[in-house]
């Protein structure tokens, strides 16, 4: 079992954008994923076997670190809810794409998560990573210290303080902003899911008419019940490439545009908790505010205190999180675009080798009249 991790400004040692989760390994009820990262010495890679509660270990590690200034401040990587090995109808339709495709999608997920974590300024120096990322023994199973995730687990009582007024224009557009973003995203992605289903239900459909197809053959030297059983079987071939092209279409549909959303819209949820939890911390200090103003001149001096500490905390989060918010945008209108580009790329491909195929079959009608 590893030792108890510290926080602890250090450089990794694996390259950043060669993280891979590269296969899923099942035991009844337990899945475990294999991680290879490249070394940065370029000498050879790290190969580690982790259970989601492994991936959960890191992720409370991250949410730990209250002694670095500003914390509060970061969008947090979201990390991807648990993959069930039999998911229920209601477990699939929480994970969206990563419900669908052999665990492939919630592969590629997981791998995202781990780059963006070892990609970010503050939460790569945390101890906790480099081990996760390279040590051959499982992450230890001791219950991590309260972090500020666990205090503010009252936040559905403070659901009040969402809608409190900000006395920043710029954070107070930004929560205007991610307020219809958030309802946005998560709504062309559950439209697009949708398409990708019935894209699957109508290959899955074809399918089954092929091979229905194939049950109207028959043997004999009848002319006509040969050249009936010919079309039957050239029908056949036609509703198998149908079935192909969008199997085809349905998977690069989820691989791309599909992935892409569903990270926009986890993204947008991780912002929106960023946003709440530096609003409780507003509330905080104008509340420390007129305590010191009303305060006894007894009380006085310590009210003050407070006040100031609560004034230093804020502001740390404010300047975290400008930051945190402008790197957000640029990096996920590019990730998002880039999704974009590459469903488009997938989509020509496919229709092309679709036409071909298509113009095959014609060819092989047009003989048989």
């Amino acid at each position: 079992m590893m030792e108890e991790v510290k926080d602890a400004s250090s450089f990794l040692s694996v390259q950043v954008h060669n993280i891979k989760v590269t296969e899923v390994l099942q035991d009844g009820d337990s899945l475990t994923f294999i991680i290879v990262s490249q070394k940065l010495s370029g000498t050879g890679e790290f190969h580690v076997d982790r259970t989601y509660e492994d991936f959960e270990w890191l992720q409370q590690h991250l949410f730990s670190q209250e002694d670095v200034p500003g914390i509060q401040g970061v969008i947090f990587p979201p990390l991807p809810a648990r993959l069930q090995v039999n998911p229920s109808s209601k477990a699939l339709k929480h994970l969206g794409f990563l419900g669908l495709g052999e665990w492939q999608p919630y592969c590629k997920a997981l791998e995202a998560f781990l780059r963006q974590v070892a990609a970010h300024s503050v939460l790569s120096k945390n101890r906790a990573v480099e081990i996760f990322l390279t040590s051959s023994d499982p992450p230890g199973r001791q219950k991590v210290k309260k972090n500020i995730f666990n205090r503010l687990s009252q936040a559905v009582e403070e659901m009040r303080k969402e809608g409190h007024k900000d006395v920043d224009d710029f954070f107070q557009t930004k929560r205007d902003h991610n307020f219809l973003l958030t309802g946005y995203t998560k709504m062309a992605s559950e439209k697009f899911l949708d398409v990708v289903l019935t894209e699957q239900k109508i290959a899955v459909a074809c399918g089954h008419f092929s091979t229905a197809l194939h049950l109207c053959v028959e043997q004999g030297e009848n002319p006509e019940k040969q050249d009936f059983s010919q079309v039957c079987v050239k029908l056949s071939e036609v509703f198998n490439s149908i079935k192909k092209s969008m199997t085809s279409t349905a998977m690069n549909d989820m691989n791309s545009l599909g992935l892409g959303l569903d990270l926009e819209t986890r993204y947008q949820e991780a912002e929106k908790e960023m946003l709440f939890r530096r609003t409780c911390k507003l509330v905080e200090l104008q509340n420390a505010t007129k305590n010191a103003d009303k305060a006894k001149p007894v009380k006085k001096a310590v009210m003050e205190e407070a006040k100031k500490a609560t004034e230093t905390e804020f502001r740390q989060i404010c300047e975290v999180a400008k930051k945190e918010i402008i790197q957000l945008e640029s990096k996920h209108v590019e990730t998002l675009k880039q999704a974009l580009v590459q469903w488009c790329e997938k989509q020509l491909l496919t229709a092309k080798e679709s036409a071909e195929v298509y113009s095959q079959h014609l060819q092989t009608f047009k003989r048989m009249q």
